[in-house]
């Protein structure tokens, strides 16, 4: 046989097997079908089952403002609140052709209350409940106030707990204030977190209703992961911010959102998150405005615990007004749903 034609069959040869490669990754998915099997016992879960041929990844729109994409195409999805939700499946080839199909879903959702504190009980907050975090400076945030364990900056009173940001010299600081931690009490997993709280007026206040990672000690800030569920700004008043922290977002460079209110300071508007293995969400008044994809990519699957404080100035509360004396949180309840 002549080198030519070894060459050429060579050639014939190399050719067909490219076309035929190529011709295997550009299938486009076919035979797209979505099942879905909702939960009896009123959790919300729901287990769908999406399957088409030469598929390689499926795209899910929940119909709750939650997307995921999942390799096998097989995933329990747990609704927060009941409802008939259209869900999109978007089944993907390698070379990224795609196919769609859309069903509907209706779930009835029952959450109980986990743990709670209704602040019923005048005198000091519950100790089986709360610590407190004593000292200055803010842990790093520059902030002017002293955080005590006093009943003149927290008490419960009248069925609200007051979180009381005083004007006073304190240890070599200008002003008081409490900050309370569950931590080593009470810390949980997955769950729905309502509070009902009114927040404090004056340029500098920063009131805070958030939650960090248990592992915290170990793991330190920002990698065991921080929920703000809400923040405040005396110096821009109405505005409510609901921000994640964690590796590569945190500081001024959180993943977050705000949400425009009226009376925040003169009312008690309620102030939720949802977090799922699937999603953290934050609302405000039953209103989403910030929702964030979870995975095992983020610090959002383990143990968190809860905290309550309102600061001074800082980094985050700006310049204080200096005809401020004092300002006061209030909180109605604070619940735990599973």
């Amino acid at each position: 046989m002549s080198f030519i034609t070894v060459l050429s069959i060579s050639f014939f040869s190399l050719f067909s097997c490219k076309k035929d490669s190529d011709s295997t990754a550009n299938v486009a998915p076919t035979n797209l079908t979505v099942t879905a099997d909702v939960s009896t016992n009123n959790s919300g879960n729901v287990a769908f089952v999406a399957s088409a041929t030469n598929a390689t990844t499926y795209d899910y729109d929940y119909g709750d403002g939650t997307f995921q994409t999942v390799a096998s195409g097989s995933i329990t999805y747990k609704y927060a609140a009941s409802g008939t939700y259209s869900v999109n499946v978007i089944a993907k080839s390698a070379s990224g052709q795609t196919i769609s199909k859309s069903i509907q879903v209706t779930v009835t959702v029952v959450s109980s209350v986990f743990w709670s504190d209704e602040f019923n009980t005048d005198g000091a907050p519950d100790p089986s409940k709360w610590g407190y975090e004593l000292g200055a400076g803010g842990w790093g945030n520059s902030e002017l106030q002293y955080y005590t364990g006093r009943p003149e900056n927290s008490i419960v009173q009248g069925g609200v707990l007051k979180i009381k940001l005083l004007k006073e010299s304190y240890s070599g600081s200008s002003y008081t204030s409490a900050r309370l931690i569950s931590k080593g009490k009470f810390a949980f997993t997955y769950g729905k977190v309502e509070i009902s709280a009114k927040l404090p007026a004056g340029g500098g206040t920063w009131p805070a209703l958030w939650m960090l990672g248990a592992n915290i000690t170990n793991a330190g800030w920002p990698d065991c992961g921080e929920i703000d569920i809400m923040e405040h700004k005396g110096n821009e008043l109405n505005k409510i911010y609901g921000t994640l922290h964690y590796p590569g977002h945190f500081g001024g460079n959180g993943n977050g959102a705000t949400k425009m209110i009226s009376n925040a300071t003169t009312a008690f508007h309620k102030y939720t998150l949802d977090w799922s293995a699937a999603a953290i969400k934050i609302y405000v008044d039953d209103v989403l405005y910030h929702t964030v994809a979870n995975s095992n990519a983020i610090p959002f699957n383990q143990d968190f615990f809860l905290l309550m404080n309102v600061a001074m100035g800082g980094t985050f509360g700006g310049n204080v007004d200096p005809a401020f004396t004092n300002a006061t949180m209030e909180v109605d309840y604070i619940r735990v749903y599973k």
